[in-house]
């Protein structure tokens, strides 16, 4: 690509961006920038200051300063570390510490000297702070300042723990955290109401101040924040974009955080395209959807006017392509999610043979099948196929302790009912009792409170799947190993996982999977449980014949919908199955109120279904379709 042709192509972005394929080889980069930084800087006999940030985004980053150390005889005694920031109050020793996650990520594993850590101190006294702050600036400007400050986003567009508000010339501080910030973090402290409301941070000035300044960000929860920080205007409710003042920055991505920049997200604004059907169908739905026009009301004009001229040339009239759009949006429309009978099936999603489907829905959690696909679990039942739901985890830890101790008092009571003395249940109720009133944010329940949580959810999971039609033996509970270790450990695919899954669709057999495909749950677990269902099934269709035949639906839940050019199956629902999909999830009593890990959206799970549903009807509406009191979307995945 010629500089000219680069220029116009990234004529929106502010600050220098690097995207990578993957969130790896971004890290493995940027950990090669620090190394050969290093390097260059003992070379010359000096001290190489950093300043390093914590969090999910540098852990690849510092892994591979491990290895680079460990294999390669990457030294790090002469590098002096400035952190960001650390919450207030903490004790260094506490889980969330970032003087914790710092030794365990990086400095125990490298040659180091510990008194060249530097680490905000969450231990200080109130009155204490403001020294502590101008010290730790004086420090960091008698050392000559940063050589290279690495930073992540957070979702606030803060850098650091800079929040909406901060000033471009700040300097180290106590700081207030944004709610925002607070509930992203309420997974480490088992519910945000153990999330510090303050922290000790470097500010937007110290960091500026850098000679280089990488930004790292990864996945696409950071796809809208970072198209903020990178093309939109300097302002204070994004402090990330302060950056773009500055000649040292670079924005180094993978391919999904950079996925909303202009370039990515509409390219035909920006260079000629190559107008594939994939991209055609992108492009008229935005066209539609920016100029509030159904697609069959589109013109020449609307399509020159907006980057589409060229589009309008090769396949033109746009009328034609117009209806082209429509009909394929249409035909994902279908109240037969498991194929009509007797029906030509040639523009329909689903195929009609088999007339009856054997169906296995994977829900990662006890609740996800009904909030997510509830009116077309419903309506597989209802049409006469066999469908089977297999919960792949346990979902204790989103069950509050007092419902534990509620739950255990009722059986107590219920033994005494039938003349059972339950003297051994009241002693576990008091462990229980005294547990929790002394329990830890975050800290791991006992395996009795652990049971009885997922005792709760496997009932209300029971009851959900018995409203929505199944018999008792299509329920299966898979209490996958990756779920349970990963209370004392990082939960990792274990070999079991994929032959539990193995086993169940083999038993089975089926024409249609369903499993999760949205990937911003708080707690990760969707996109572990995804893996694990796509293995067993590319496995397995190296020696069985039905797997050929076996199609992989993915639906979304209460975290996001697919964008509508990515839909490929569309159920709409009548406000009767809306009522029935709603009576579904309340069956998960647990769930409901406010939730243990409700992420960035406060609202009850059924609402936001409801809701989500409700949007994707709306969205066909206005592109000119029918009018459905609301739609669950399905992507099709090829494994």
């Amino acid at each position: 690509m010629s500089r000219l042709n680069l220029l116009e192509e990234t004529r929106y972005e502010k600050v220098p961006v690097t995207v990578y394929d993957n969130q790896k080889e971004a890290s493995e980069a940027v950990a090669r920038r620090i190394s050969d930084l290093i390097k260059r800087k003992q070379a010359q006999g000096q001290k190489t200051v950093l300043g390093l940030a914590t969090g999910a985004t540098p852990v690849g980053v510092y892994s591979e300063l491990a290895r680079l150390h460990r294999e390669e005889g990457l030294s790090f005694k002469d590098v002096i570390t400035f952190n960001l920031d650390e919450y207030y109050p903490m004790q260094p020793t506490a889980p969330q510490s970032y003087v914790r996650f710092m030794d365990e990520n990086l400095f125990n594993h490298i040659d180091i000297d510990k008194a060249n850590v530097n680490i905000p101190d969450g231990t200080l006294a109130l009155e204490e702070i403001p020294a502590f702050c101008l010290a730790y600036e004086k420090k960091i400007e008698e050392l000559g300042g940063l050589d290279l400050q690495v930073l992540g986003i957070g979702r606030t567009g803060h850098i650091g723990f800079n929040e909406p508000g901060s000033a471009p010339n700040s300097g180290t501080r106590l700081v207030t955290l944004d709610d925002l910030t607070r509930r992203d973090a309420s997974r480490d402290f088992g519910g945000k109401g153990n999330v510090p409301t303050k922290a000790i941070t470097m500010g937007i000035g110290t960091i500026f101040k850098a000679r280089e300044i990488v930004l790292m960000a990864w996945n696409g929860k950071k796809a809208p924040i970072v198209q903020k920080a990178v093309e939109g205007e300097i302002s204070g409710e994004v402090p990330a974009t302060y950056l773009q003042l500055s000649d040292n920055v670079e924005f180094v991505l993978d391919q999904d955080a950079a996925s909303g920049l202009t370039r990515f997200n509409t390219p035909w604004l920006v260079k000629d395209c190559v107008w594939d059907p994939v991209l055609t169908k992108k492009a008229v739905i935005w066209l539609s959807e920016t100029l509030q026009k159904p697609i069959l009301k589109l013109t020449e004009e609307d399509y020159n006017a907006h980057g589409m001229a060229q589009l309008a040339v090769d396949r033109g009239p746009v009328y034609n392509i117009n209806i082209e759009i429509f009909n394929k949006l249409q035909n994902t429309i279908t109240g037969w999610p498991g194929g009509k009978p007797n029906a030509n099936d040639a523009g329909r999603p689903e195929r009609a043979l088999p007339e009856q489907k054997r169906a296995i829905i994977f829900s990662p959690h006890p609740d996800d099948d009904v909030i997510s696909m509830g009116g077309t679990f419903i309506r597989l039942v209802d049409q006469g196929h066999d469908v089977h739901v297999a919960y792949q985890t346990s979902g204790n830890t989103a069950v509050w302790d007092d419902d534990v101790l509620r739950y255990v008092e009722f059986a107590i009571d219920f033994n005494q009912s039938i003349g059972e003395e339950g003297s051994r249940l009241k002693g576990i109720y008091e462990d229980m009792r005294q547990f929790i009133e002394q329990k830890q944010p975050n800290q791991i329940d006992t395996p009795e409170i652990q049971n009885v949580k997922a005792f709760i959810r496997k009932s209300e999971a029971i009851a959900g799947a018995r409203y929505a039609g199944l018999a008792d033996d299509h329920i299966h509970f898979q209490a996958l190993p990756f779920y349970e270790n990963g209370k004392t450990q990082k939960a990792t695919v274990q070999e079991e996982d994929i032959q539990l899954t193995m086993n169940l669709l083999q038993q089975v057999k089926p024409h249609q999977v369903f499993t999760a495909g949205d990937f911003e749950d708080p707690h990760g677990t969707h996109i572990v449980c995804f893996n694990i269902v796509v293995e067993a099934l590319r496995r397995l269709r190296q020696t069985e014949s039905w797997v050929q035949d076996c199609w992989l639906w993915m639906y979304r839940g209460a975290w996001h919908e697919f964008a509508t050019h990515e839909v490929e199956m569309a159920v709409p629902l009548s406000p009767q199955e809306v009522a029935r999909k709603r009576n579904a999830i309340f069956k998960h009593q647990s769930q409901k109120d406010t939730p243990v890990f409700p992420g960035d959206d406060e609202r009850e799970f059924w609402l936001r279904a409801q809701e989500r549903n409700r949007d994707t009807a709306r969205r066909y509406d206005r592109l000119g379709l029918a009018d459905y009191e609301a739609m669950e979307a399905f992507v099709r995945y090829h494994y």
